[in-house]
């Protein structure tokens, strides 16, 4: 059973309808490890609606933050400080999404960022969007990990922009598992299309 992480290039950029996809092509179980604001309306509820599939699982976060800032500042706010000791993978014996938050190098704490939840043996799957600047935001992002000795692959989200995935490729080189494009909406039947098209990739990588 593999362990994928998915992170993205900055916030906003479609992280979690990602995490949605690739739990629904894999049946995988789907963790969110640090939830910041939007309580009642959270990631894992959001992925929750979009799979369809009934041998996912859905596990507790390890820190839910009432403000939407960065981890942080909302833990500062709540009167904690989060601990990675606290943040404890789930045991299953499925194939496992982790949802990051913003990305790799949002602070923890004065010590931590997100970079420090990515184990060895996770594959990351970057989720890159273009806007002005995102060029550089996901090449810092796959030098990093690739760096560090991450297995990667991305996935663009939105609208194509060829010169910008053009470069992003031909200079980093990844697997690209596909696009999400810019859908009027997503709900079940529409992740369950791009789960079907993103499977093989997702498998192969």
């Amino acid at each position: 059973m593999q362990t994928y992480f998915i992170t993205g290039i900055g916030t906003d950029v479609g992280k979690t309808v990602a995490s949605a996809i690739i739990t629904e092509a894999l049946k995988a179980d789907y963790w969110k490890p640090i939830q910041a604001g939007d309580l009642d309306n959270c990631d894992t509820k959001k992925v929750k609606r979009l799979v369809s599939n009934t041998t996912t699982k859905f596990h507790e976060n390890s820190y839910t933050l009432q403000t939407p800032m960065s981890p942080h500042a909302a833990a500062g706010i709540d009167g904690i400080t989060i601990d990675l000791k606290k943040i404890k993978k789930p045991n299953t014996k499925n194939n496992l999404v982790i949802e990051g938050a913003g990305g790799i190098l949002v602070p923890l704490n004065t010590k931590n960022t997100i970079l420090d939840l990515i184990k060895p043996n996770y594959k990351v799957i970057v989720i890159s969007r273009h806007y002005l600047g995102s060029i550089n935001h996901t090449l810092l992002t796959l030098n990093l990990l690739k760096e560090k000795g991450f297995e990667v692959a991305l996935i663009f989200s939105g609208n194509e922009h060829k010169t910008t995935e053009d470069i992003i490729i031909k200079m980093t080189n990844v697997k690209v598992i596909g696009r999400i494009n810019e859908e009027p909406y997503f709900d079940k039947n529409v992740v369950l299309e791009y789960a079907d098209k993103f499977r093989d990739n997702i498998k192969s990588f």
